[in-house]
């Protein structure tokens, strides 16, 4: 099982990109699929996830109303939205795996790939 994360970039603030998080080896429809974020120095932190109940997601209180999380399970691929980019969203980017159809805490997740680079010009 792997997933992997790409679409990152450098974009100024105010600029979007659209990440993209491709499993390989399991079906992300039975599963909920997280995004994560380390910014330098600093911790893993979720930003967001979706179950694989139709309309449920959770964003962080700093991601809330600029990020979008979304998935096309055609695609066996989650992405994930970045509007209104600020500096502070700077950071690798990783999307995980839940082992069940519920986005829970963060150490439920697993099957982590090698995140992807966002980097947000002041």
């Amino acid at each position: 099982v792997q997933l992997q994360a790409s679409g990152g970039g450098l974009v100024q603030t105010g600029g979007s990109l659209r990440l993209s998080c491709t499993a390989s080896g399991l079906a992300v429809e039975y599963y909920a699929i997280g995004w994560f974020r380390q910014a330098p120095g600093k911790g893993r932190d979720m930003v967001s996830c979706t179950s694989s109940t139709a309309g449920r997601a959770y964003y962080s209180d700093s991601v809330k109303g600029r990020f979008t999380i979304s998935r096309d399970n055609a695609k066996n691929t989650v992405y994930l939205q970045l509007n209104d980019l600020k500096p502070e969203d700077t950071a690798v980017y990783y999307c995980a795996q839940d082992a069940t159809d519920r986005c829970r805490e963060p150490t439920a997740f697993a099957s982590w790939g090698p995140g992807t680079l966002v980097t947000v010009s002041s």
